[in-house]
């Protein structure tokens, strides 16, 4: 074929391709244009999963009549004027795209009108094409109601999955927007049914127990604001810099994370906002990971809501159509700013607390006066700005349960502590406290253990046999195959020494990219007290002591609570004295 121009008609659905995946997209791209224009109330509306309609209602600040017709133009828009703007992106939307790609496959009926004028105007569009223009009375805002999406590519309408799943994509995403923005009121109508809504009162926690409920809310910490300056930067032209000598805006990290002991299994409860924009950002998504790191079982992921505020400049957001992409300039900073941020928050996580069985019998309620709303909001207020302790309060033995848990009084009641969680916590920092000063204590055998090792063990060992060694392993080979044990770690007491060097590696092996963390892990896992093992009086005690002084004393190396709590007034509801 010979080479030659595409025609508008083809130009403008290749486009709309681009930034117009589904049914969620339009709903993405007109909330983003709702909240620039100052929205204060955000309606959206939904039949078929968006396939048959899609309605977003804003009272924003409108568009002008006379360019109502201007904002369906490819690359038109009122969010900068030449490449130098770029650089300073405040705004959500700024391409120019997004409605000319929804119009060009869709029919959409577009009504708004501005504070300085009486009367609005109304436009219809099918395929791109202006059918219909008039004057309408409407308040001010803008009415978008985009029907039939993708009637004109076919194609594109067969990779639709059920109307249901993508409500859900719809009602995903406007939720996240609802927590990027608590300020406004949004809502969310499919099939003529309420699906959410938001208050618009500005608090983030108002918006957590719309999005996950009551009780999943009452578990997130919220992040302590951290404020972190940012030097001034060369502009990207090089004509010098702005504010030589003084420092930018700085950023800043917000958000709410949730207690280690909720978790999910799946990572879609991860929230990231870059400057109110909701973005999938593997750096940061790592980042927040990563400060969970040994308090999470394996496979479970957390439920959080991070916001990164940071001055334009040092982030682009110029790198996909659909802008859920975003680089920054300098990511290592940011990176370790987030996870300290989240990790500093992980630390004052309250103890898990037991709660009551489905089975136990209600006790009666005391007759009294049901509190007003008032003061159960009052209540609501003084739970949320309570600080949890980060340490666990001092404790006392009372015995031993199963020969597993370890039962101790506290101020505030009754508390089990699982020995092996507990131990392996224990023996897990005091392991990392011992490499830092390169003094791991070793414990050298009587007689030389001899390991017979499969290829690929050996191979294994090989590779990692320094960093063995670092951690108070003395291996030598002796053969192809075989090695010499003649020390191991000092948290190593008694057992199958061969096996239990054997697991390690074949579980620490799983994990390439970060081997030796967990290597260290189960080092400590299998130096713990096992359950099953009878403790004395004075080794509980001991256990309970070392636990109090570790910086997580929650949670073992793997992410299990160590303990759980049985508070003194539930207590006192199960017996009925309440």
């Amino acid at each position: 074929m010979a080479i030659c121009i595409l025609s508008p008609e083809v130009v403008s659905k290749i486009a709309a391709g681009e930034v117009i995946e589904r049914p969620a997209s339009v709903v993405k791209e007109l909330i983003e244009n709702s909240i620039d224009a100052g929205a204060s109330e955000i309606k959206v509306e939904v039949r078929q999963g968006g396939r048959r309609l899609i309605r977003v209602i804003d009272d924003g600040g409108g568009i002008p009549a006379q360019e109502v017709e201007l904002a369906f133009e490819r690359h038109s828009t009122s969010k900068l004027k030449d490449a130098e703007d770029l650089y300073h992106i405040a705004s959500l939307g700024f391409r120019g795209e997004a409605l000319p790609s929804i119009a060009a496959v869709s029919k959409v009926t577009f009504v708004t009108r501005t504070e300085e004028q009486e009367i609005g105007v109304l436009l219809r569009l099918e395929g791109g094409k202006v059918i219909k223009r008039q004057k309408k009375g409407a308040p001010r805002g803008t009415v978008v109601s985009v029907e039939e999406l993708f009637f004109n590519t076919p194609a594109r309408l067969k990779f639709l999955r059920k109307d249901s799943t993508e409500a859900r994509h719809i009602s995903h995403l406007v939720t996240r927007y609802a927590l990027a923005y608590p300020s406004i009121r949004f809502s969310l109508l499919s099939e003529g049914h309420t699906l959410f809504r938001s208050t618009g009162s500005s608090s983030l926690y108002d918006v957590l127990i719309e999005v996950y409920g009551l009780e999943t809310a009452g578990q997130m910490l919220e992040i302590a604001p951290l404020s972190v300056p940012v030097p001034s930067q060369r502009d990207p032209k090089g004509q010098g810099s702005r504010g030589m000598g003084e420092e930018a805006e700085g950023l800043k990290i917000s958000g709410h994370v949730g207690a280690p002991s909720l978790h999910r299994a799946s990572g879609r409860y991860l929230t990231i906002l870059i400057n109110g924009r909701w973005v999938r950002d593997q750096l940061l998504g790592y980042a927040i990971k990563e400060a969970y790191h040994t308090l999470l079982p394996k496979g479970r992921h957390p439920i959080a809501v991070v916001r990164v505020d940071l001055p334009p400049q040092e982030v682009d957001i110029n790198v996909h159509p659909a802008k859920a992409e975003v680089r920054f300039r300098r990511s290592g900073e940011l990176f370790a700013a987030v996870q300290k941020a989240v990790r500093h928050t992980l630390k004052g996580a309250p103890i898990p607390v037991v709660a009551p069985p489905r089975w136990a019998p209600e006790p009666r309620p005391p007759i009294t006066r049901r509190p007003s709303p008032g003061q159960m909001a009052l209540e609501v207020q003084r739970t949320e700005g309570m600080a949890p302790s980060k340490k666990i309060p001092p404790l006392r033995v009372l015995g031993q349960l199963g020969r597993t848990y370890i039962i101790a009084e506290g101020p505030e009641g009754m508390y089990l502590i699982d020995q092996h969680a507990a131990h392996e916590r224990v023996l897990y920092e005091r392991l990392l406290s011992e490499r830092g000063k390169m003094a791991v204590s070793s414990q050298r055998l009587l007689e030389p253990l001899t390991l017979d090792l499969g290829s690929e063990e050996a191979a294994i060992l090989e590779e990692k046999l320094e960093t063995l060694r670092s951690w108070g392993f003395d291996l030598e080979p002796f053969g192809a195959q075989t090695y010499l044990l003649r020390a191991v770690p000092a948290i190593l007491k008694g057992g199958d020494l061969s096996q239990a060097v054997r697991e390690m590696i074949d579980e620490a092996s799983r994990q390439a990219g970060r081997w030796e963390e967990e290597f260290v892990i189960s080092l400590a896992c299998h130096g713990a007290v096992q359950a099953g093992q009878t403790m004395s009086e004075g080794e509980m005690r001991d256990l309970v002591r070392q636990l109090e002084e570790t910086s997580s004393p929650r949670t073992c190396a793997h992410g299990r609570p160590t303990m759980i709590h049985l508070s003194a007034e539930q207590l006192q509801r199960e017996f009925g004295r309440s």
